[in-house]
């Protein structure tokens, strides 16, 4: 499994110089996080994928810039907002499979939505065929405050849905949650396809890899058990270091 960094962990520096400094320190690999709609424009994107080529950077999975505004986009009740939404969950389809990347995160729909959970995983589904017709997968995030941060309703996708649908776990995000990451691997593990990894402790919920309690051997090897074939990319907040060198010492001290 390799072991990469997000460009999220380097935010707000501008997401070019972000995926610079990650092929710079010899990443594994790496997921993009777009924070910009100017972003998914073509002549963008191209340079991304021309930065990636000249670090030889894989870059994995990609992540909208527009998370928060999924729930009112994607998961309401009007048809014309959606298909905006759609067109551009479309359009991160293509940008994905531009840059070599094979899955986009989605965080769905918040836990006021007002869709049943048949019409969830029926607009999932939706969303999961725009994504696919660009190119890549789509993949939902265990997000707190979002429906799918809750291991019943992802079980209840994995019932409905069985393969057509896919995980991204994230560490720091099951902890918010009230449970672990193996409670999320032990509910839906043979749908995750993708981790995003993160250390904590008692007092603190997002830390670089090696500075907290986390079993990181633990995870990887019931990962493995699963026979899982994706990659794990560290995802922290900029308040979980002090300097930029700190994230590629951890990416290479979990690595050994």
């Amino acid at each position: 499994m390799n072991i990469g960094v997000s460009t999220a962990c380097l935010y707000p520096m501008p997401t070019e110089e972000a995926l610079k400094t990650v092929g710079e320190n010899g990443a594994s690999c790496t997921e993009i996080f777009f924070n910009a709609e100017s972003e998914l424009k073509p002549p963008f994107v191209k340079m991304l994928a021309e930065l990636a080529r000249q670090y030889d950077l894989p870059i994995v999975s990609i992540h909208p810039t527009n998370s928060l505004a999924e729930s009112f986009m994607l998961f309401s009740n009007y048809e014309r907002r959606l298909q905006i939404g759609l067109d551009e969950f479309r359009r991160y389809g293509e940008i994905a499979a531009e840059l070599g990347a094979e899955y986009v995160i989605l965080h769905g729909g918040k836990d006021n939505g007002i869709l049943n959970e048949e019409q969830y995983c029926e607009r999932y589904m939706r969303v999961a065929e725009a994504v696919r017709s660009g190119g890549a997968m789509l993949l939902h995030e265990n997000v707190r405050g979002f429906r799918a941060g809750q291991l019943d309703f992802l079980k209840m996708m994995q019932k409905n849905l069985g393969e057509q649908v896919g995980f991204c776990l994230d560490v720091k995000q099951c902890i918010r949650n009230g449970y672990t990451a193996f409670d999320m691997i032990d509910a839906v593990g043979k749908n995750i396809r993708h981790l995003h990894i993160s250390d904590h402790t008692a007092e603190r919920d997002c830390l670089l890899p090696g500075n907290g309690n986390f079993d990181f051997e633990g995870l990887f090897s019931r990962m493995q058990d699963l026979h899982y074939q994706g990659n794990a990319v560290i995802e922290v907040y900029n308040n979980a270091y002090d300097n930029y060198s700190q994230i590629f010492a951890a990416c290479e001290k979990i690595k050994t």
